[in-house]
């Protein structure tokens, strides 16, 4: 944007540990969503049981996702624009917190086809809805970050609170596999019957991670209202509109001129997209393509949520040390390299080499690369927000990151349709999830080009332009 972006540094930036702290459970309260309804529980229950085959299912859910992206996408830069002039944040956090739990909650009704089926267009209807919630709502307290700590302490601030929302994703997905959802035999992880009266024939277990993901959004998104600080009103809200309208299409038309900030709105809208797409369909692959149960996939779950854990933290600490750019760019490669073993995996290969029925290195293969998905997307979405704020100018950061999450919804119908029609097209879901490969690749050519604000407030070394 412009150049007061690197010399803003504020002398103190700093806010209670009390406000800090319910920053942070933003995360907390909204990862259940990502980790239950989009990866490891839901997904593939929608998929397996109430589509009428995986791989339709797969390719309704990848449109359903499209079609909340495109929403998000054309949306999030205006509406931060003209938070961005009005003031406040938390209204339009409040506002799409309560669009997150309705439509969450509405997952309860998606009932398995085997006794009939609920509409798969009211329950894709319901996803939508809680999809644009939460990125909505996620655009908002994204923006609040820079005003919570020094630059210095940014990347280490972004990385615990990814961190502590894949704890919150770890336990509630444990709770879910210990409690409520149920393998073919109607048992759950520990081998007992579920609890509270849950009724294994109906998937009730798996349905219920919608009203669960509901009441935990509800219950730990207070202390960021309680404690955390806002910006002041600035304008009257019909002023606030047109200004924030004004100035989004100035910074739009600047763009082009800004080469580091281009660069990384580009990358970052590939890279985060397939990334999206990687945990929204790795569930689904491994329902469809290793034959897994739920309760198997649940498992891959905890483990990816435990190195995301640990992703995150190591990520944070790597970027307060060396910037973002650098666990940017580490993590793509990473990711790049898991989605090409993945795809070379099916129940009876491991990177294409035949290794006859019954083999069990096909599931270490796939646990394995759970695992350096979920590291290597943990540090990486942490050390984004990072870099995003090293682009953006004082006083526009929800502008900027409404940008960060146009381009990270501009084309977030790419990965998941671009899956859905290999999907359709071949009859295959491994070959469906191949674009993921590419989109990686792509994003790195861009990196190259973004510049860093390291902590002591100079510019890491790319482009020639001022890149914040």
């Amino acid at each position: 944007m412009s150049e007061s972006a690197t010399a803003s540094e504020p002398e103190t930036g700093k806010v209670s540990k009390k406000g800090i702290w319910g920053w942070m459970l933003f995360d907390w309260a909204a990862q259940p969503f990502h980790t239950l309804i989009l990866t490891f529980i839901f997904a593939p229950y929608f998929t397996a049981h109430v589509a009428p085959d995986a791989v339709t299912g797969q390719a309704q859910w990848g449109y359903a996702a499209g079609i909340a992206g495109v929403i998000i996408a054309v949306l999030s830069p205006i509406l931060g624009s003209i938070a961005d002039a009005s003031g406040p944040r938390k209204p339009w956090i409040g506002m799409f917190t309560l669009l997150a739990i309705v439509g969450s909650f509405g997952l309860w009704w998606a009932y398995p086809n085997v006794v009939g089926g609920t509409s798969v267009l009211l329950v894709l209807g319901a996803f939508v809805l809680a999809m644009m919630g939460f990125e909505f709502a996620a655009v908002f307290n994204n923006a609040m970050m820079p005003d919570l700590v020094p630059r210095r302490d940014l990347g280490r601030l972004s990385g615990n609170a990814w961190a502590l929302g894949y704890v919150a994703g770890l336990l509630t997905l444990i709770v879910v596999l210990a409690t409520m959802a149920t393998n073919d035999e109607g048992k759950t992880l520990l081998g007992s019957d579920p609890l509270f009266g849950i009724d294994p024939t109906m998937k009730e277990g798996e349905r219920a991670t919608g009203p669960l993901t509901a009441f935990w959004l509800l219950i730990f998104v207070i202390p960021l209202f309680l404690y955390t600080p806002d910006a002041q009103r600035t304008k009257a809200v019909a002023g606030s509109v047109s200004k924030g309208l004004s100035d989004l299409m100035n910074t739009i038309r600047r763009l082009p001129q800004n080469t580091s900030l281009f660069a990384y709105l580009g990358s970052s809208m590939i890279y985060r997209d397939a990334l999206n797409g990687l945990y929204t369909f790795g569930g689904i692959y491994a329902v469809g393509v290793l034959q897994w149960s739920i309760v198997q996939v649940g498992i891959f779950g905890i483990l990816a949520n435990l190195t995301g854990i640990v992703g995150a933290y190591f990520g944070g600490c790597i970027d307060a040390r060396s910037g973002p750019k650098t666990v940017v760019t580490g993590s793509v490669i990473i990711l790049m390299l898991a989605s090409f073993t993945v795809i070379t995996t099916d129940p009876t290969h491991a990177f294409f080499i035949p290794l006859g029925e019954g083999s069990s290195i096909p599931d270490i293969v796939f646990y394995i690369c759970g695992g350096l998905i979920g590291a290597a997307g943990g540090s990486l979405q942490a050390a984004s927000r990072t870099l995003m704020a090293d682009q953006a100018e004082p006083g526009r950061m929800t502008e900027a990151f409404g940008l960060y999450a146009l381009s990270g919804r501009a084309t977030a119908f790419l990965a998941p349709i671009l899956i859905a029609l290999f999907t359709d097209i071949s009859g295959s879901q491994r070959v469906g999830v191949a674009p993921i490969i590419v989109l990686f690749l792509i994003s790195l050519f861009l990196l190259p080009l973004v510049k860093q604000r390291l902590a002591g407030g100079g510019d890491g070394a790319a482009g020639s332009e001022n890149g914040g």
